[in-house]
């Protein structure tokens, strides 16, 4: 059975809204604990009790079960707190306690507290289990051919640690800590598609951000049903018609030219990694292509694409 686009919007943003006279919200707000800074009066993220306990008698954390919040105690500043936490996550990578901590990918994520203060860094792989807000760029490369508007749209490799073989777009990666989301898009576009960094620099345009709350499922590979509230700066980048993207490592095998119809017919079957489907779709309604006359969830679809998150953001 074909997805709808508001399916596609359903399968990436599947946390409950804040509400409170909803019972489905309060009951889901009640089963996780909140992740805080000892001395910050606010919450970071929501994890699972399963997640929180691997922590309890552990240097540098404290479990206060009463109000199901886990601090960090250790350090005084980013970087005593980023160090504490990098120990932490090491021994437990040692002891196998989380499957997605054999994805250890020695890049780091910032989280920020109010005012964008930087509060630590954590590893990217284990920034899930934490539910911390991430960020990431995302680039939607085209081209016009024949007057016809063509999407560049790239299948992942079937080696990749997450969503293998599925279908992404032009570009896509998380900000370093510490990166800015400009900078991480030039790096990524050589990296990913092999496009002239000058080019991209001079051509590529900021379009706002796409953001939503993802429940972790098989494919994004560990455990399941981790939280990952996350913000996509998106940009958008025409391509001269004899500007072929090429993959410029091991993440994508290969591009494809793809009209708007074809990309909406493998967005229906479900092929695109649920993200990738969300920006997309921001893409194609920011063009014009999807109007409040061809789409009957427009309203409640633009809306979700730019969901308030309830943490603290950079």
């Amino acid at each position: 059975m074909a997805l709808t686009n508001l399916d596609l919007v359903n399968q990436c943003d599947g946390f409950p809204y804040p509400d409170a006279n909803s019972e489905t919200y309060l009951a889901s707000i009640n089963t996780y604990y909140q992740l805080r800074v000892s001395g910050y009066n606010y919450a970071l993220g929501y994890m699972l009790p399963s997640v929180v306990e691997v922590f309890r008698g552990v240097p540098s954390w404290e479990i206060d079960d009463e109000a199901r919040i886990l601090y960090l105690t250790g350090g005084s500043n980013a970087d005593e707190r980023s160090k504490a936490v990098e120990t932490t996550l090491l021994a437990m990578r040692q002891t196998g306690h989380f499957k997605v901590l054999e994805k250890w990918r020695g890049e780091l994520y910032a989280v920020y507290g109010l005012g964008k203060e930087l509060l630590f860094s954590v590893e990217r792989s284990a920034s899930c289990l934490f539910g911390v807000v991430t960020y990431g760029v995302h680039l939607t490369a085209f081209t016009r051919k024949d007057g016809e508007l063509k999407i560049w749209t790239p299948r992942r490799a079937h080696t990749k640690q997450t969503y293998a073989g599925m279908l992404d777009n032009a570009v896509a990666g998380g900000i370093a800590s510490g990166e800015s989301p400009f900078e991480s898009l030039v790096r990524e576009c050589g990296e990913e598609a092999s496009l002239d960094e000058e080019f991209v620099r001079s051509n590529a345009k900021a379009c706002g951000t796409v953001t939503y709350w993802f429940i972790r499922d098989t494919r994004a590979g560990g455990e399941t049903n981790l939280l990952q509230p996350e913000v996509q700066y998106v940009y958008d980048l025409e391509l001269p018609q004899d500007t072929i993207p090429k993959p410029g490592d091991d993440e994508v095998e290969e591009f494809y030219l793809w009209s708007v119809e074809e990309v909406q017919e493998a967005m229906s079957k479900g092929e695109f990694k649920p993200n990738c489907a969300l920006v997309m779709l921001d893409f194609l309604i920011r063009r014009g292509i999807l109007t409040t006359e061809s789409e009957r969830d427009y309203i409640e679809i633009v809306s979700r694409l730019h969901r308030k998150l309830e943490f603290p953001t950079r």
